[in-house]
């Protein structure tokens, strides 16, 4: 599994042969979804498919059902193996810490309630095993009465800034519903990056390809990053002006820096 990873591909639990098909496709991480994905009556079912998935050897995440909840709690007690976990619907900071002195391995909040908005940097500080944060827009937006878009870039950058006072990594992007749409897609992913969200979750294999280019640096953004990095180097300056009359200092050399790991691990992808 890619170190860096762009693209999160939510697959449904109860469809074993999606499971599979998804585990042997394109996108960074697979996330075994066991609750928006799958209706009530197939919970215990698509438990025991995601268990069976794991058991195997399947390096994924998985999606649980809100905590509190019973098919929530069920997944608690019983899942073992993932990657990582993804718990929807967090408000509370002592309910993540509870699941995650549970589960036992990264977890990843997902803030989809203008509560959960408000909690957002005592969330991603609540436990040492949690390894990122993110939203859900369409249930958020719902929460705070509005149909999204602009009206969310309050909670989006709350989140970003969130996630990086707590040292975690940029958020990822929540998911595009609109399937067909891969304009619309490659347009909202790149004002995501601009905005601080790095990745995307994804809901088809289609958009898994549009995401991986908005999240590669350019060229020109990879020359940009190794000639300061090579006039660093050079001279060991603490801060230049550089030839395009750019002030340089210790925060541009550290993008710099996730400039080229980008690059890197783009490279190794391909190798």
């Amino acid at each position: 599994m890619s170190t860096v990873l762009r693209s999160w591909l939510y697959v449904p639990a109860d469809r074993p042969d999606r499971i599979k098909k998804a585990l042997d496709g394109p996108a960074d991480a697979v996330i075994i979804d066991l609750e928006d994905a799958v209706a009530a009556a197939a919970k215990d079912e698509a438990r025991r498919n995601a268990l069976s998935a794991l058991d195997e050897g399947a390096k994924a995440f998985v999606r649980i059902n809100a905590p509190g909840t019973e098919a929530g709690e069920a997944d608690i007690k019983a899942l073992t193996g993932a990657v990582g976990v993804r718990v929807p619907k967090c408000e509370d900071p002592g309910e993540v810490r509870r699941v995650a002195d549970a589960l036992g391995v990264p977890v990843y909040p997902v803030l989809e309630s203008a509560l959960g908005v408000e909690n957002a940097l005592a969330i991603a500080t609540a436990h040492p095993l949690v390894a990122g944060i993110s939203l859900g827009e369409a249930d958020l937006a719902a929460d705070l009465r509005v149909a999204g878009g602009d009206a969310l870039t309050w909670p989006r950058s709350r989140v970003v800034v969130a996630a990086r006072a707590a040292g975690l990594p940029s958020p990822v992007q929540s998911v595009w519903t609109a399937v067909r749409d891969l304009d619309g897609l490659r347009a909202s992913t790149e004002a995501g990056r601009a905005a601080g969200f790095f990745g995307r979750s994804v809901i088809h294999p289609a958009q898994i390809p549009v995401v991986h280019e908005v999240c590669a640096p350019d060229p020109a953004e990879t020359a940009w990053a190794s000639d300061l990095l090579d006039h660093l180097e050079t001279t060991g300056s603490a801060a230049w002006i550089d030839h395009h009359g750019q002030f340089v200092d210790a925060a541009i050399v550290a993008r710099a820096r996730w400039v080229l790991a980008l690059a890197a691990e783009k490279e190794g992808q391909h190798s």
